[in-house]
Protein backbone atom coordinates (compact mmCIF):
# COMPACT_ATOMS: atom_id res chain seq x y z
CA UNK A 1 0.00 0.00 0.00
CA UNK A 2 1.30 3.44 -0.61
CA UNK A 3 1.84 6.11 1.74
CA UNK A 4 -0.58 8.14 0.37
CA UNK A 5 -3.09 5.37 -0.02
CA UNK A 6 -2.71 4.48 3.61
CA UNK A 7 -3.15 8.21 5.08
CA UNK A 8 -6.64 8.37 3.02
CA UNK A 9 -7.53 4.82 5.08
CA UNK A 10 -6.23 6.35 8.06
CA UNK A 11 -8.48 10.19 7.46
CA UNK A 12 -11.54 8.41 6.39
CA UNK A 13 -11.74 7.06 10.32
CA UNK A 14 -11.46 10.58 11.36
CA UNK A 15 -14.55 13.51 11.74
CA UNK A 16 -12.39 15.63 9.29
CA UNK A 17 -12.44 12.51 6.58
CA UNK A 18 -16.08 12.81 6.07
CA UNK A 19 -15.65 16.22 4.34
CA UNK A 20 -12.45 15.64 2.35
CA UNK A 21 -12.92 11.87 1.47
CA UNK A 22 -16.42 10.35 1.72
CA UNK A 23 -18.41 13.70 1.22
CA UNK A 24 -15.75 15.87 -0.77
CA UNK A 25 -17.55 18.84 -1.70
CA UNK A 26 -16.31 18.44 -5.71
CA UNK A 27 -18.30 15.32 -6.16
CA UNK A 28 -20.56 14.79 -2.80
CA UNK A 29 -23.83 17.09 -4.11
CA UNK A 30 -22.98 16.51 -7.45
CA UNK A 31 -24.14 12.80 -6.86
CA UNK A 32 -27.08 13.74 -4.83
CA UNK A 33 -28.49 15.65 -7.28
CA UNK A 34 -27.75 12.72 -9.55
CA UNK A 35 -29.75 10.23 -7.38
CA UNK A 36 -32.58 12.56 -6.95
CA UNK A 37 -32.99 13.08 -10.81
CA UNK A 38 -32.81 9.55 -11.93
CA UNK A 39 -35.02 8.43 -9.61
CA UNK A 40 -37.67 10.53 -11.10
CA UNK A 41 -37.06 10.10 -14.57
CA UNK A 42 -38.77 6.57 -16.70
CA UNK A 43 -37.19 4.57 -18.72
CA UNK A 44 -35.89 6.56 -21.84
CA UNK A 45 -34.03 8.56 -19.31
CA UNK A 46 -32.08 6.00 -18.03
CA UNK A 47 -31.84 4.60 -21.04
CA UNK A 48 -29.76 7.21 -22.25
CA UNK A 49 -27.72 7.19 -18.84
CA UNK A 50 -26.86 3.93 -18.92
CA UNK A 51 -25.17 4.33 -22.04
CA UNK A 52 -22.82 7.63 -21.47
CA UNK A 53 -21.80 6.06 -18.01
CA UNK A 54 -21.32 2.41 -19.58
CA UNK A 55 -19.52 3.77 -22.62
CA UNK A 56 -17.20 5.48 -20.14
CA UNK A 57 -16.50 2.26 -18.06
CA UNK A 58 -15.68 -0.02 -20.82
CA UNK A 59 -13.37 2.66 -22.37
CA UNK A 60 -11.15 3.25 -18.65
CA UNK A 61 -11.71 -0.85 -18.62
CA UNK A 62 -9.99 -1.66 -22.24
CA UNK A 63 -7.02 0.78 -21.00
CA UNK A 64 -6.10 -2.17 -17.95
CA UNK A 65 -3.93 -5.15 -18.98
CA UNK A 66 -7.03 -7.20 -18.32
CA UNK A 67 -9.05 -5.09 -20.44
CA UNK A 68 -5.89 -5.94 -23.06
CA UNK A 69 -6.12 -9.87 -22.58
CA UNK A 70 -9.70 -9.96 -23.09
CA UNK A 71 -10.12 -7.76 -26.27
CA UNK A 72 -13.05 -5.73 -24.76
CA UNK A 73 -14.79 -2.96 -26.95
CA UNK A 74 -16.99 -0.58 -26.77
CA UNK A 75 -20.24 -2.83 -26.73
CA UNK A 76 -20.51 -4.40 -23.47
CA UNK A 77 -21.51 -8.11 -25.16
CA UNK A 78 -17.35 -8.02 -26.18
CA UNK A 79 -16.74 -9.07 -22.50
CA UNK A 80 -16.66 -11.96 -21.06
CA UNK A 81 -18.31 -12.57 -17.43
CA UNK A 82 -15.73 -11.86 -14.60
CA UNK A 83 -15.46 -14.92 -12.13
CA UNK A 84 -14.04 -13.13 -9.04
CA UNK A 85 -11.31 -15.96 -8.86
CA UNK A 86 -9.62 -13.66 -11.45
CA UNK A 87 -9.30 -10.96 -8.99
CA UNK A 88 -7.32 -12.69 -6.79
CA UNK A 89 -3.81 -11.44 -6.25
CA UNK A 90 -4.39 -9.82 -10.05
CA UNK A 91 -5.39 -6.42 -8.60
CA UNK A 92 -2.87 -4.13 -10.64
CA UNK A 93 -4.10 -5.83 -14.07
CA UNK A 94 -7.45 -4.44 -13.36
CA UNK A 95 -6.44 -0.81 -12.42
CA UNK A 96 -6.32 2.11 -14.78
CA UNK A 97 -3.60 4.38 -12.80
CA UNK A 98 -1.82 5.22 -9.90
CA UNK A 99 -3.51 5.10 -6.55
CA UNK A 100 -2.25 7.98 -4.85
CA UNK A 101 -5.80 9.33 -3.66
CA UNK A 102 -7.81 6.13 -3.58
CA UNK A 103 -8.63 3.62 -0.84
CA UNK A 104 -7.91 -0.28 -0.60
CA UNK A 105 -10.58 -2.64 0.92
CA UNK A 106 -10.92 -6.07 0.82
CA UNK A 107 -14.36 -8.47 0.93
CA UNK A 108 -15.34 -10.37 3.50
CA UNK A 109 -14.29 -13.76 2.10
CA UNK A 110 -18.03 -15.27 2.74
CA UNK A 111 -18.00 -16.32 -0.64
CA UNK A 112 -14.61 -18.22 0.01
CA UNK A 113 -12.70 -15.38 -2.02
CA UNK A 114 -11.43 -12.77 -0.42
CA UNK A 115 -10.13 -9.90 -3.28
CA UNK A 116 -7.93 -7.16 -2.30
CA UNK A 117 -9.43 -4.13 -4.12
CA UNK A 118 -8.69 -0.22 -4.63
CA UNK A 119 -10.99 2.68 -4.87
CA UNK A 120 -10.83 6.21 -6.43
CA UNK A 121 -12.16 8.90 -4.69
CA UNK A 122 -15.31 9.45 -7.08
CA UNK A 123 -16.58 5.91 -6.20
CA UNK A 124 -15.91 6.51 -2.38
CA UNK A 125 -17.63 9.43 -2.15
CA UNK A 126 -20.57 8.10 -4.32
CA UNK A 127 -21.20 5.27 -2.37
CA UNK A 128 -21.18 8.00 0.75
CA UNK A 129 -24.06 9.55 -0.92
CA UNK A 130 -26.08 5.99 -1.73
CA UNK A 131 -25.92 5.78 1.77
CA UNK A 132 -26.64 8.67 2.88
CA UNK A 133 -29.91 8.63 0.91
CA UNK A 134 -30.98 5.25 2.92
CA UNK A 135 -30.11 7.65 5.83
CA UNK A 136 -32.49 10.19 5.08
CA UNK A 137 -35.50 7.54 3.83
CA UNK A 138 -35.41 6.76 7.08
CA UNK A 139 -35.73 9.88 8.62
CA UNK A 140 -32.17 10.48 10.01
CA UNK A 141 -30.22 13.49 8.84
CA UNK A 142 -25.90 11.64 7.83
CA UNK A 143 -23.73 14.31 9.14
CA UNK A 144 -25.56 14.39 12.61
CA UNK A 145 -27.52 11.24 13.33
CA UNK A 146 -26.50 9.21 16.40
CA UNK A 147 -25.76 6.10 14.56
CA UNK A 148 -25.16 2.57 16.50
CA UNK A 149 -23.23 0.02 14.41
CA UNK A 150 -23.51 -3.93 14.73
CA UNK A 151 -21.33 -5.81 12.06
CA UNK A 152 -18.36 -7.17 11.65
CA UNK A 153 -16.69 -5.01 9.76
CA UNK A 154 -15.91 -2.14 11.68
CA UNK A 155 -13.39 -3.57 14.02
CA UNK A 156 -10.79 -0.72 13.88
CA UNK A 157 -10.04 -1.28 17.33
CA UNK A 158 -10.01 -5.05 19.05
CA UNK A 159 -11.45 -3.69 21.87
CA UNK A 160 -14.63 -3.77 20.10
CA UNK A 161 -15.07 -7.78 20.14
CA UNK A 162 -15.07 -7.67 23.76
CA UNK A 163 -16.90 -4.95 24.94
CA UNK A 164 -21.02 -5.27 24.51
CA UNK A 165 -21.40 -1.82 26.11
CA UNK A 166 -19.51 -0.50 22.63
CA UNK A 167 -16.60 1.68 22.06
CA UNK A 168 -17.23 5.67 20.67
CA UNK A 169 -16.26 6.99 17.39
CA UNK A 170 -16.50 9.94 15.05
CA UNK A 171 -16.51 12.43 17.96
CA UNK A 172 -19.17 10.44 19.83
CA UNK A 173 -21.47 10.41 17.48
CA UNK A 174 -20.90 6.97 16.51
CA UNK A 175 -20.84 3.88 18.67
CA UNK A 176 -19.36 1.03 17.29
CA UNK A 177 -20.32 -2.89 18.72
CA UNK A 178 -19.63 -6.37 16.94
CA UNK A 179 -22.03 -7.98 15.64
CA UNK A 180 -21.01 -11.17 17.95
CA UNK A 181 -21.49 -9.38 21.20
CA UNK A 182 -25.86 -10.01 20.76
CA UNK A 183 -25.57 -12.70 22.41
CA UNK A 184 -27.78 -14.05 25.67
CA UNK A 185 -24.35 -13.60 28.36
CA UNK A 186 -23.83 -9.62 26.40
CA UNK A 187 -27.63 -9.14 26.27
CA UNK A 188 -28.57 -6.76 29.46
CA UNK A 189 -25.23 -4.63 28.72
CA UNK A 190 -25.82 -3.85 25.22
CA UNK A 191 -29.52 -3.24 25.57
CA UNK A 192 -28.02 -0.24 28.81
CA UNK A 193 -25.08 0.76 26.42
CA UNK A 194 -27.96 1.46 23.33
CA UNK A 195 -30.52 2.55 25.94
CA UNK A 196 -27.83 4.79 27.28
CA UNK A 197 -26.68 6.10 23.96
CA UNK A 198 -29.96 6.49 22.81
CA UNK A 199 -29.05 5.96 18.81
CA UNK A 200 -30.84 7.29 15.50
CA UNK A 201 -30.14 5.03 13.50
CA UNK A 202 -29.35 1.34 14.29
CA UNK A 203 -27.08 -0.02 11.32
CA UNK A 204 -26.57 -4.03 11.85
CA UNK A 205 -26.58 -7.00 10.18
CA UNK A 206 -30.14 -9.19 9.76
CA UNK A 207 -29.19 -12.03 11.68
CA UNK A 208 -28.17 -9.88 14.30
CA UNK A 209 -30.97 -8.18 14.34
CA UNK A 210 -33.25 -10.89 14.78
CA UNK A 211 -31.16 -12.27 17.45
CA UNK A 212 -31.13 -8.58 19.49
CA UNK A 213 -34.89 -8.32 19.37
CA UNK A 214 -35.54 -11.95 20.21
CA UNK A 215 -33.26 -11.51 23.06
CA UNK A 216 -34.75 -8.31 24.02
CA UNK A 217 -38.28 -10.21 24.16
CA UNK A 218 -36.50 -13.31 25.71
CA UNK A 219 -35.43 -10.94 28.56
CA UNK A 220 -38.82 -8.82 28.98
CA UNK A 221 -36.93 -5.63 27.92
CA UNK A 222 -37.85 -2.66 25.54
CA UNK A 223 -35.73 -0.48 23.35
CA UNK A 224 -36.84 1.94 21.18
CA UNK A 225 -34.75 2.84 17.62
CA UNK A 226 -36.42 5.07 15.64
CA UNK A 227 -34.58 3.99 12.25
CA UNK A 228 -32.90 0.93 11.60
CA UNK A 229 -30.71 -0.10 8.38
CA UNK A 230 -29.33 -3.91 7.54
CA UNK A 231 -27.77 -4.93 5.05
CA UNK A 232 -24.68 -7.54 4.22
CA UNK A 233 -27.48 -10.84 4.51
CA UNK A 234 -30.60 -11.92 3.45
CA UNK A 235 -33.60 -10.42 5.55
CA UNK A 236 -36.05 -12.42 6.17
CA UNK A 237 -39.92 -11.00 5.79
CA UNK A 238 -40.89 -11.76 9.59
CA UNK A 239 -38.04 -10.17 11.09
CA UNK A 240 -38.89 -6.98 9.01
CA UNK A 241 -41.90 -7.38 11.69
CA UNK A 242 -40.55 -8.69 14.70
CA UNK A 243 -38.12 -5.77 14.55
CA UNK A 244 -41.00 -3.35 13.98
CA UNK A 245 -42.79 -4.68 16.78
CA UNK A 246 -39.57 -5.23 19.39
CA UNK A 247 -38.09 -1.93 18.57
CA UNK A 248 -40.89 0.73 16.78
CA UNK A 249 -38.87 1.29 14.30
CA UNK A 250 -38.55 2.52 10.11
CA UNK A 251 -36.39 0.19 8.43
CA UNK A 252 -34.73 -0.15 4.96
CA UNK A 253 -32.55 -3.04 4.13
CA UNK A 254 -30.04 -2.93 1.38
CA UNK A 255 -27.71 -5.39 -1.21
CA UNK A 256 -24.27 -4.50 -2.07
CA UNK A 257 -20.84 -5.70 -2.46
CA UNK A 258 -17.29 -4.47 -1.57
CA UNK A 259 -16.83 -4.46 -5.58
CA UNK A 260 -19.85 -1.70 -5.75
CA UNK A 261 -21.06 -3.75 -8.31
CA UNK A 262 -24.83 -3.66 -7.49
CA UNK A 263 -27.28 -1.89 -5.62
CA UNK A 264 -30.86 -2.70 -4.12
CA UNK A 265 -32.84 -1.14 -1.47
CA UNK A 266 -36.49 -1.80 -0.09
CA UNK A 267 -38.16 -0.15 2.97
CA UNK A 268 -40.90 -3.10 2.76
CA UNK A 269 -40.89 -6.96 2.73
CA UNK A 270 -40.52 -7.90 -0.66
CA UNK A 271 -40.79 -5.21 -2.40
CA UNK A 272 -36.76 -4.48 -3.54
CA UNK A 273 -35.98 -1.91 -6.36
CA UNK A 274 -32.30 -1.71 -7.85
CA UNK A 275 -30.93 1.76 -7.45
CA UNK A 276 -30.59 3.66 -11.00
CA UNK A 277 -27.58 5.33 -11.56
CA UNK A 278 -25.34 3.06 -9.36
CA UNK A 279 -24.25 0.68 -11.92
CA UNK A 280 -24.95 -1.70 -15.01
CA UNK A 281 -26.90 -4.26 -13.79
CA UNK A 282 -27.57 -7.51 -16.28
CA UNK A 283 -29.14 -10.91 -14.96
CA UNK A 284 -27.49 -14.48 -16.58
CA UNK A 285 -29.85 -17.39 -16.21
CA UNK A 286 -28.80 -19.77 -13.74
CA UNK A 287 -29.80 -23.53 -13.07
CA UNK A 288 -33.14 -23.47 -12.47
CA UNK A 289 -33.24 -27.27 -11.63
CA UNK A 290 -33.06 -26.25 -8.30
CA UNK A 291 -36.67 -24.80 -7.82
CA UNK A 292 -39.34 -27.03 -7.19
CA UNK A 293 -41.26 -28.86 -9.97
CA UNK A 294 -43.57 -26.69 -11.68
CA UNK A 295 -42.14 -23.29 -10.34
CA UNK A 296 -43.13 -20.58 -12.25
CA UNK A 297 -40.03 -19.12 -11.44
CA UNK A 298 -36.48 -18.86 -12.97
CA UNK A 299 -33.40 -17.95 -11.45
CA UNK A 300 -30.90 -15.28 -12.15
CA UNK A 301 -27.23 -14.41 -11.06
CA UNK A 302 -26.68 -10.41 -10.93
CA UNK A 303 -24.01 -9.46 -13.01
CA UNK A 304 -22.91 -5.97 -12.38
CA UNK A 305 -20.40 -3.61 -14.03
CA UNK A 306 -19.28 -0.65 -12.32
CA UNK A 307 -19.67 3.04 -12.97
CA UNK A 308 -18.08 5.26 -10.20
CA UNK A 309 -14.83 3.48 -9.33
CA UNK A 310 -12.48 4.97 -11.74
CA UNK A 311 -9.30 3.44 -10.54
CA UNK A 312 -10.81 -0.17 -10.78
CA UNK A 313 -13.45 -0.40 -13.32
CA UNK A 314 -14.98 -3.69 -13.39
CA UNK A 315 -17.08 -5.27 -16.68
CA UNK A 316 -19.66 -7.96 -16.27
CA UNK A 317 -19.03 -8.95 -12.28
CA UNK A 318 -20.05 -12.66 -11.16
CA UNK A 319 -21.33 -11.59 -7.69
CA UNK A 320 -22.46 -15.08 -7.17
CA UNK A 321 -26.10 -13.98 -5.71
CA UNK A 322 -29.25 -15.03 -7.27
CA UNK A 323 -32.82 -13.56 -7.84
CA UNK A 324 -36.15 -15.29 -8.33
CA UNK A 325 -37.64 -13.83 -11.25
CA UNK A 326 -40.91 -15.11 -13.03
CA UNK A 327 -40.58 -17.33 -15.92
CA UNK A 328 -42.76 -15.03 -17.92
CA UNK A 329 -40.82 -12.19 -17.84
CA UNK A 330 -38.61 -10.96 -21.23
CA UNK A 331 -36.01 -8.51 -22.23
CA UNK A 332 -37.48 -5.48 -21.68
CA UNK A 333 -38.71 -6.76 -17.90
CA UNK A 334 -35.04 -7.61 -16.87
CA UNK A 335 -33.96 -4.25 -18.37
CA UNK A 336 -37.11 -2.60 -16.28
CA UNK A 337 -36.16 -4.19 -13.24
CA UNK A 338 -32.04 -3.37 -13.75
CA UNK A 339 -32.97 -0.13 -14.22
CA UNK A 340 -34.78 0.42 -10.96
CA UNK A 341 -38.60 0.67 -12.68
CA UNK A 342 -39.51 -2.80 -11.43
CA UNK A 343 -39.15 -4.47 -8.02
CA UNK A 344 -38.23 -8.03 -6.77
CA UNK A 345 -38.89 -9.84 -3.72
CA UNK A 346 -35.10 -9.79 -2.67
CA UNK A 347 -32.15 -11.45 -3.57
CA UNK A 348 -31.37 -15.30 -1.83
CA UNK A 349 -27.75 -15.58 -1.09
CA UNK A 350 -24.75 -16.54 -2.31
CA UNK A 351 -23.84 -20.02 -4.69
CA UNK A 352 -22.07 -21.62 -1.42
CA UNK A 353 -25.63 -21.42 0.07
CA UNK A 354 -26.52 -24.74 -2.16
CA UNK A 355 -26.68 -28.42 -0.66
CA UNK A 356 -25.00 -30.95 -2.73
CA UNK A 357 -26.63 -34.74 -3.10
CA UNK A 358 -25.41 -37.95 -3.74
CA UNK A 359 -26.80 -37.82 -7.03
CA UNK A 360 -24.65 -34.59 -8.15
CA UNK A 361 -27.39 -32.21 -7.65
CA UNK A 362 -27.15 -28.90 -6.31
CA UNK A 363 -29.95 -27.82 -4.15
CA UNK A 364 -30.72 -23.87 -2.95
CA UNK A 365 -34.08 -22.45 -2.33
CA UNK A 366 -34.01 -22.77 1.62
CA UNK A 367 -35.81 -19.74 2.46
CA UNK A 368 -38.80 -21.81 1.64
CA UNK A 369 -38.50 -24.20 4.62
CA UNK A 370 -40.16 -22.59 6.81
CA UNK A 371 -43.28 -21.77 5.22
CA UNK A 372 -46.43 -22.36 7.08
CA UNK A 373 -44.74 -22.82 10.11
CA UNK A 374 -45.38 -20.38 12.88
CA UNK A 375 -43.10 -20.77 15.50
CA UNK A 376 -39.39 -20.36 13.59
CA UNK A 377 -37.52 -17.33 14.02
CA UNK A 378 -34.52 -18.57 12.07
CA UNK A 379 -33.04 -21.63 10.42
CA UNK A 380 -29.27 -23.10 9.46
CA UNK A 381 -28.52 -25.89 7.34
CA UNK A 382 -25.24 -27.51 8.35
CA UNK A 383 -24.67 -30.18 5.72
CA UNK A 384 -22.38 -32.86 7.34
CA UNK A 385 -22.21 -35.17 4.63
CA UNK A 386 -23.57 -35.97 1.26
CA UNK A 387 -25.94 -38.21 2.99
CA UNK A 388 -27.06 -35.99 5.96
CA UNK A 389 -27.82 -32.51 7.00
CA UNK A 390 -28.95 -31.25 10.33
CA UNK A 391 -32.07 -28.64 10.19
CA UNK A 392 -30.98 -25.77 12.89
CA UNK A 393 -33.89 -23.74 14.23
CA UNK A 394 -33.90 -20.82 16.40
CA UNK A 395 -37.45 -21.20 17.93
CA UNK A 396 -40.16 -19.13 18.89
CA UNK A 397 -42.34 -19.54 21.59
CA UNK A 398 -44.39 -22.78 21.43
CA UNK A 399 -42.18 -24.36 19.04
CA UNK A 400 -43.45 -28.01 18.93
CA UNK A 401 -43.59 -31.08 17.49
CA UNK A 402 -46.23 -29.49 14.99
CA UNK A 403 -43.95 -27.70 14.00
CA UNK A 404 -40.53 -29.52 13.78
CA UNK A 405 -42.94 -32.06 11.62
CA UNK A 406 -43.99 -29.25 9.08
CA UNK A 407 -40.68 -27.71 8.66
CA UNK A 408 -39.19 -31.22 7.96
CA UNK A 409 -42.03 -32.33 5.45
CA UNK A 410 -41.45 -28.86 4.01
CA UNK A 411 -37.58 -29.79 3.52
CA UNK A 412 -38.23 -33.28 2.25
CA UNK A 413 -40.67 -32.08 -0.60
CA UNK A 414 -37.13 -30.55 -1.86
CA UNK A 415 -34.27 -32.72 -0.44
CA UNK A 416 -33.65 -35.86 -2.45
CA UNK A 417 -34.22 -39.07 -0.15
CA UNK A 418 -30.64 -39.77 -0.44
CA UNK A 419 -29.79 -37.46 2.29
CA UNK A 420 -30.66 -37.92 5.91
CA UNK A 421 -32.68 -34.55 7.40
CA UNK A 422 -33.02 -34.16 11.36
CA UNK A 423 -34.51 -31.04 12.82
CA UNK A 424 -32.75 -30.02 16.31
CA UNK A 425 -33.57 -26.96 18.53
CA UNK A 426 -30.31 -24.62 18.52
CA UNK A 427 -29.86 -21.30 20.99
CA UNK A 428 -27.10 -20.22 18.85
CA UNK A 429 -26.41 -20.25 15.09
CA UNK A 430 -22.64 -20.76 13.29
CA UNK A 431 -21.08 -17.90 12.09
CA UNK A 432 -18.66 -16.67 9.69
CA UNK A 433 -15.68 -14.37 11.22
CA UNK A 434 -16.97 -11.23 10.27
CA UNK A 435 -20.07 -12.52 12.37
CA UNK A 436 -22.51 -13.18 9.40
CA UNK A 437 -25.06 -15.78 9.64
CA UNK A 438 -24.80 -18.13 6.33
CA UNK A 439 -28.23 -20.41 5.68
CA UNK A 440 -25.73 -23.15 4.70
CA UNK A 441 -23.25 -24.51 6.63
CA UNK A 442 -21.03 -27.58 4.97
CA UNK A 443 -18.48 -29.26 7.19
CA UNK A 444 -14.95 -31.16 5.69
CA UNK A 445 -16.39 -33.73 4.47
CA UNK A 446 -18.36 -31.76 1.85
CA UNK A 447 -15.83 -29.37 0.34
CA UNK A 448 -14.05 -31.54 -1.55
CA UNK A 449 -17.32 -31.90 -3.83
CA UNK A 450 -18.21 -28.44 -3.38
CA UNK A 451 -15.11 -27.52 -4.97
CA UNK A 452 -15.62 -29.89 -8.05
CA UNK A 453 -19.16 -27.93 -8.42
CA UNK A 454 -16.80 -24.73 -9.05
CA UNK A 455 -17.58 -23.62 -4.97
CA UNK A 456 -15.30 -22.53 -2.49
CA UNK A 457 -16.48 -23.16 0.85
CA UNK A 458 -17.05 -20.39 3.42
CA UNK A 459 -15.03 -20.47 6.91
CA UNK A 460 -17.63 -20.48 10.37
CA UNK A 461 -17.39 -21.02 13.89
Amino acid sequence: MSAALAFVDRLKRHVVGESLVRRNPFYYERSRRLLDRLGGEGLEQRRAFTREHLTRTLNLARGTDYGASVRGGTDINSWPLLDKELLRNRLHAFTTGPDWLAASANTGGTSGVPLKLVRSLEGIVFEQAVLDRMMNLVGVQPRSGRTALLRGDNLIDPRILEAPDGISADGGRQRLYCAHSVSPENIDRLADSLEKFAPQLMCIYPSALENLCRLLRERGRTLKIASVTTSSEVLRPSAWNMARDTLGCRQIDYYGQAERCAFAYASAPREYRFLPGYSHVEFAPHDSRVLPSGSNERLYEIIGTTYWNTLMPLVRYRTGDLVRLPAEWGKLELEQLALGLRTFRGVLGREQEILVCPQAIRLTGFDKFPDEVKNVLRIQIVQETLHAARIMVIPAPGFGADDAGKLLENARSRVPDGVHLTVEIASWLERTPRGKTPMVVHRPAVHEELRRAGVEPATTH
